[in-house]
């Protein structure tokens, strides 16, 4: 029996997933459980396996599309069927959403879909069903390709699609293009009607003595991080603690560690370390809230906060008590590089009970962070430099590395917080309790 294969929800709360590369072709025999497709969300790739079996008659996106969640994206046909099965499988799937859902005439696309499809056309369909991108006239009277979210950043800045340049398959005009031909000051057209003469100038006029600027259109992972910080900042209340450590004895040891070690350990890594040590010294600490009940953890799962050129990520690092330094370090640096090559999965992004953000390689004294819910807590950590302490009377000079804890209060009370910064003090303090 035919299937159509819609384009999952592979993420809470997506609403538009971008398919980023096809694994099978048509004519592929697909097994329940095969990988058909990579998909890629606000933050990660995801790899979509199949639910059903056949062989692949029609593929209705191309790599790299923008599709809307239950949008069809795949025909597969069962075991003897013909084309026939896929082409009255489409055409019923566009008649059921027609009767369901009545649309004017202009939103029948009756051009064929914009994507690599060797078999014969089927019958037209609907524009809200195939996201797939729909084709735009171009200069030079052929067809061009535009994703809909392309389209839909185009219309809201104004620009004329047919300036820019198409990179994706068949000349697709992709994200990336429309945010290159902004970022590059081009020619953009005018989103309302031209204004009289006199008003033109004076707008003219008005901007010799204002600051230039470029828009930079907001991408996925963008929108996400606003997101989400701002539902953390606004509905979890957040209270700080700050403690300052000693770390002379830390960097004389990871100055030995990697004098014979293959494996260089950097000062985030012990931080890391000392974070799961202090959760295990306080169990009570490593909790998160839920309306329901209180969720506690028995291993210490952290997230690491990586920079990437398009935002914040904060890839999970799984039982770090058990871990050795040298293989904890090989997993950050794993995350790390995939984090900003883009090539994290969705479960690498997902759980946890605490984070770990340090800014201390640019210099940064002291910050304060704001919590990644549902994570009960998140260590701020700046640089490590020489200061005047007071020490047994006398004024000595250490090298000192302040730290700056955020908890939710609902589910870690001062004391309670106060006390896991002391853990992680005398964790921090003396290093070579957490190899033994």
């Amino acid at each position: 029996m035919a299937t159509l294969i819609r384009m999952p929800e592979v993420a809470a709360g997506a609403t538009e997933i971008v398919l980023s590369k096809w694994q099978v072709s048509v004519g592929s025999s697909v097994k329940v459980g095969d990988l058909l497709a990579e998909m890629e969300t606000e933050k990660a790739v995801v790899d979509y396996m199949s639910e059903a079996e056949g062989t692949v008659y029609k593929i209705l996106v191309a790599d790299g599309a923008s599709v809307e969640v239950g949008s069809p994206i795949l025909v597969l046909l069962g075991a003897g069927e013909d084309g026939s099965a896929g082409d009255a499988l489409l055409g019923g799937s566009a008649a059921a959403s027609t009767a369901d859902a009545p649309a004017p005439a202009a939103a029948v696309v009756s051009a064929p879909i914009a994507a690599p499809i060797s078999t014969p056309a089927a019958a037209p369909v609907t524009a809200a069903h195939l996201a797939a991108p729909v084709a735009a006239p171009s200069g030079n009277g052929g067809r061009r390709f535009v994703s809909p979210i392309v389209r839909k950043l185009g219309a809201q800045l104004g620009v004329d699609l047919n300036q820019i340049a198409g990179t994706g398959p068949d000349g697709r005009v992709v994200r990336r293009d429309l945010e290159h031909f902004v970022a590059t000051g081009a020619p953009a057209q005018a989103a309302t009607t031209a204004a009289p003469a006199a008003s033109t100038v004076s707008a003219i006029a008005k901007q010799e003595y204002s600051s230039s600027y470029v828009t930079v259109p907001h991408t996925g992972m963008r929108r996400a991080i606003a997101r989400r910080l701002t539902e953390s900042k606004s509905t979890v209340p957040h209270f700080y603690v700050t403690a300052d450590c000693k770390v002379d004895s830390l960097l004389e040891l990871r100055k030995r560690i990697n004098e014979s070690s293959p494996v260089k350990i950097s000062v985030n890594d012990i931080v890391v370390k000392a974070v799961a040590a202090a959760l295990m010294d306080v169990p009570e600490a490593n909790v998160i809230w839920n309306p329901e009940a209180m969720h506690k953890y028995e291993s210490a799962d952290i997230s690491v906060a990586v920079a990437t050129d398009g935002g914040l990520l904060t890839p999970v690092i799984r039982g770090v008590e058990k871990r050795q330094l040298s293989n904890l370090s090989m997993e950050i640096a794993d995350l790390a590089s995939r984090a900003r090559a883009g090539k994290l999965r969705q479960e690498e992004l997902e759980g946890g009970s605490f984070a770990v953000t340090n800014l201390g390689m640019f210099g940064t004294k002291e910050f304060t962070a704001i919590l990644n819910p549902p994570q009960s807590g998140i260590l701020a950590v700046g640089a490590a430099a020489p200061r005047a302490i007071v020490e047994d009377g006398e004024v000595v000079v250490a090298t000192v590395m302040t730290v700056t804890l955020s908890a939710d209060h609902r589910a870690v009370d001062g004391a309670l917080a106060a006390q896991w910064l002391a853990a992680f003090v005398k964790r921090i303090e003396n290093p070579l309790s957490m190899l033994v």
